[in-house]
């Protein structure tokens, strides 16, 4: 475990995150049971530590963190194995150390192991699930969702393999069938399911379940195969909204605001809809060396945008009755689906999936509409790379429950870039902070997770180059980690 003296510079170096958290430690409040209850929860943390008598200065914009010490710690460390035995479904047993620090003011240190996948979840007992479990998301406690409790601790069937009331067989689209029969035989002609008529087609895809006789249709079978008519009927705000912005902020003016597209249908039809739409507005570009005959695209490249629209269809949460929105400013696409991110930010582009839709997901992969499983963001990065062009940045809410993906659509460095970024020369910036600042010139904005995605650095690196571009002047601060 990390000595007390190590974890106050860690905090003042990156400020709080997922497995540090500092508290004042007057009494053992709820708080400090909620980051007990986050930390032993989170998959793949690993358990974090809780400081108690380290607080903040909350004058500051970047982390100042002062030892204001505890008292009565025999009573704090009573309290705490009381509440931790008796609070949550099974006792926890926290490791607990006190040192007296060189100022002579009494820091208690907690470390909070993760439980074993068996234990999960932890929860307060008078909440019960899936509110009163939580979650360490970046240095927030939150509370738990359905979906949480479905990928993480498997307690129920997904949300998509479930059966919708008032569905039978007439409310399947036969155009829907024929075009998965289509692109199936491209990528397996010899696919065993294609020999299956389509109510055994659609059995073998999860899309359809006998209940008293009668074929129901589950989430899968209406979202991907259904009919426009019973897609409105029963699932009203399940669409795309498509939103043409002019210029490169939201509502920059009042008098001209944005034209909205709104698509609907089943999914495996509403793939190449959406492409569509998005790919005629986008500017189209060849570079034609000279004495060469291949021409050579220097757009936004297709499977790049294609990969993020299905990335939207798959991963989002169709709990919420609610849009997807991909919003086309002048300089880049944002990608906005309900839902947030099964996988921590930062492992995002690592090998391996996580799917609240399994049935929708296999769909997908099994007719190449989406890449293989768990490589679609790396790919994505590798193909914007190859194109010279800045990566895609990805952001994940647990809180508002949304997942964005945004893509810049000019090249990186481009001759405007170069030419701007030569006002900054003084400031001896490396080539991290430069991409960074040609990322807050388009979208107005930057925090600590996509400085990290831009330049592929990690967190203590991230906030000490954001620091002193803020301490030069560059930047100003507009909130937590947020420049």
């Amino acid at each position: 475990m990390e000595a007390i003296k190590d974890l106050i510079d860690r905090l003042n170096a990156t400020d709080e995150c997922a497995n540090i958290e500092a508290k004042r430690g007057s009494a053992m409040d709820t708080s400090i049971l909620e980051t007990i209850c986050a930390l032993s929860n989170e998959p793949g943390l690993g358990g974090g530590y809780i400081l108690l008598g380290v607080e903040r200065v909350a004058a500051t914009l970047f982390p100042e963190y002062t030892v204001t010490g505890i008292s009565e710690s025999d009573k704090l460390q009573l309290d705490l194995a009381s509440q931790c035995a008796s609070s949550f479904n099974q006792p926890v047993r926290p490791d607990v150390e006190i040192e007296k620090l060189a100022n002579g003011k009494l820091v208690m240190k907690i470390f909070v192991s993760e439980l074993p996948d068996a234990q999960k979840p932890l929860y307060f007992k008078k909440n019960g699930l899936p509110f009163g479990a939580f979650r360490r998301i970046g240095s927030s406690d939150q509370h738990c969702t359905d979906d949480d409790l479905y990928v993480f601790y498997n307690k129920e069937d997904s949300l998509d393999s479930s059966i919708i009331k008032d569905t039978s067989l007439d409310d399947i689209s036969e155009e829907a069938i024929q075009l998965y029969r289509k692109l199936r035989e491209k990528v397996n002609p010899g696919a065993e399911e294609l020999n299956y008529d389509d109510i055994g087609l659609l059995q073998s895809l999860g899309c359809i379940k006998k209940e008293n006789g009668n074929w129901l249709l589950t989430y899968t079978g209406l979202l991907v195969f259904g009919k426009r008519q019973a897609l409105r009927r029963l699932l009203p705000m399940v669409r795309v909204d498509y939103i043409r912005v002019p210029g490169n902020e939201w509502v920059q003016d009042p008098d001209d605001r944005f034209t909205t597209v709104d698509m609907r249908g089943p999914l495996i039809e509403l793939v190449q809809r959406t492409f569509t739409s998005i790919a005629d507005d986008l500017p189209k570009g060849f570079l034609l060396p000279e004495n060469e005959i291949q021409a050579e695209s220097i757009g936004l490249p297709v499977k790049v945008l294609r990969e993020a629209i299905v990335n939207a269809f798959i991963h989002r949460t169709y709990r919420e009755n609610q849009p997807i929105q991909i919003i086309r400013y002048g300089n880049r696409i944002e990608i906005k689906n309900p839902g947030f991110s099964l996988k921590p930010e930062e492992q995002l582009g690592e090998p391996g999936s996580k799917n609240r839709n399994p049935f929708i997901a296999a769909i997908f992969h099994e007719t190449n509409l989406a890449e293989t499983k768990g490589s679609g963001i790396r790919t994505m990065r590798k193909l914007m790379e190859h194109a010279k062009m800045v990566p895609p940045t990805f952001e994940s809410d647990h809180t508002a429950n949304v997942f964005t993906i945004r893509l810049l659509l000019h090249h990186f460095l481009s001759e405007d870039d170069i030419t701007w970024l030569k006002g900054f020369h003084s400031y001896n910036l490396n080539d991290a902070q430069k991409s960074g600042l040609i990322f807050i010139r388009e979208t107005g904005a930057i925090d600590n997770s996509s400085y990290r995605q831009l330049n592929g650095c990690d967190i203590l690196r991230a906030s000490g180059e954001l620091r002193a571009m803020r301490d030069s002047g560059i930047l100003v601060q507009k909130g937590k980690g947020m420049y």
